[in-house]
């Protein structure tokens, strides 16, 4: 099997498993018990909390646990917009967000606030120029993400952050960031992580709460999670979370160099053997993270007279896994509404597929892909079933 859809999800750790494991089997007390194996919960939750707090340069009392990245956005966006409501209405997002943050924002525009969405270039950047004019005195909150999930492109998040005035509360999805390019706690006010993209358990994420920043809970209840977020915490995943963040922070530099050389070479061997295609990528990666370029984990290309659908089973058939775009909205049989905003036409969004890769991909793996994607390709082509 070759795996190429690591922004959807990943393979967890084999130490995230066995880790997980024992807070079932053995370690399985309620943290908020009192007894020896409530201890014993609270203290791997301690430790967890610290691994995730390290990855980013954070204190232990600003993540907080959460069941993922979309209640971590919703959370950040909800909870701000309440507590600064008497300041000011204007919230201000990318038109690349993803939907846990474009859904939310809905939400609050129904709800009386005033959203601003900044567009992008034909490659993803954001128009930064746009963004400053449109900061006003009633603005309350930005939020941008920190790497696109269908792009990869990477966004200006600590420019926005150093040029913000201090009242403003800036807020980044980091999700698809997060173990493939430095994610630092300087860099934003409340910054979104998942889990499950980097080689953890689904179901948990976090979010980091800049300790100077005060707002209310969207759950009410025992009071879990400093009162910010209450019910009975999934300890198993969060403990499982920390050990993964745990390895890909003492690797991450390693791995982003793996992974730069194998979507380098899958890139240049796309432009090299398939006619008629458009990288929506930027090309040029950046492992160590620097606005304007790409992300190492992420390659989009439309295959122009095709179906990335259709692509996607062909290669499917061939024990080769990729994605035509974000899984939260392949089912929803929507255009992309990344692609739409960087000026594609449906033509083109509709022969688009997206290669994302994890550490364990190899330069093997892609030549054995770039041979049957030619395939696939040259087939659906000749077929001339796409009009």
């Amino acid at each position: 099997m070759i795996y190429l859809d690591n922004s959807s999800t990943t393979k967890q750790y084999d130490e995230v498993t066995i880790k997980m494991l024992q807070m079932m089997q053995q370690d399985f007390g309620n943290p908020s018990s009192l007894h020896r194996l409530g201890f014993t919960a609270e203290n791997a939750m301690k430790d967890a909390r610290k691994s995730v707090a390290a990855s980013i340069g954070a204190t232990e009392k600003e993540i907080y646990f959460t069941s993922g990245g979309t209640e971590s956005d919703n959370m950040a966006l909800f909870s701000i917009a309440e507590a600064k409501k008497r300041q000011g209405n204007r919230i201000i997002i990318s038109a690349l967000e993803h939907p846990a943050v474009m859904d939310s924002a809905a939400r609050l525009l129904s709800l009386g606030f005033e959203v601003i969405i900044i567009g992008v270039d034909e490659k993803g950047r954001l128009d930064l120029e746009q963004l400053q004019n449109a900061i006003n005195e009633k603005t309350v909150l930005i939020s941008v993400m920190h790497v696109n999930n269908e792009t990869g492109t990477i966004m200006p998040i600590k420019e926005i952050y150093n040029s913000k005035k201090s009242e403003i509360i800036f807020h980044t999805d980091a999700v698809q960031a997060f173990g493939k390019i430095p994610v630092k706690a300087d860099s934003a006010d409340l910054i979104t992580l998942s889990s499950h993209k980097i080689h953890g358990p689904k179901g948990c994420g976090a979010l980091f709460l800049r300790k100077d920043i005060h707002m209310g809970p969207l759950f009410y209840g025992g009071g879990q999670e400093k009162k910010l977020r209450s019910g009975t915490e999934n300890v198993p995943a969060i403990v499982g979370f920390g050990v993964a963040a745990s390895i890909v922070y003492e690797n991450q530099k390693k791995n982003a160099a793996k992974m730069s050389e194998v979507r380098r070479y899958l890139l240049e061997g796309i432009k090299a053997e398939i006619r008629d295609c458009k990288i929506n990528s930027v090309e040029e990666d950046s492992p160590d993270g620097q606005s304007g370029f790409c992300s190492p984990a992420i390659l989009n290309v439309s295959f122009l007279g095709t179906r990335g659908e259709v692509l996607l089973h062909g290669l499917e058939r061939e024990n080769i896994y990729v994605s035509t775009g974000s899984a939260c909205a392949s089912k929803k049989k929507e255009k992309s509404h990344v692609l739409t905003a960087m000026g594609l036409s449906e033509k083109e969004i509709e022969g688009t597929l997206r290669f994302s890769f994890s550490e364990f991909n190899t330069i093997n793996e892609m030549d054995f892909v770039l041979n049957k994607l030619k395939q696939e390709v040259n087939r659906f082509r000749k077929l001339g079933s796409f009009r």
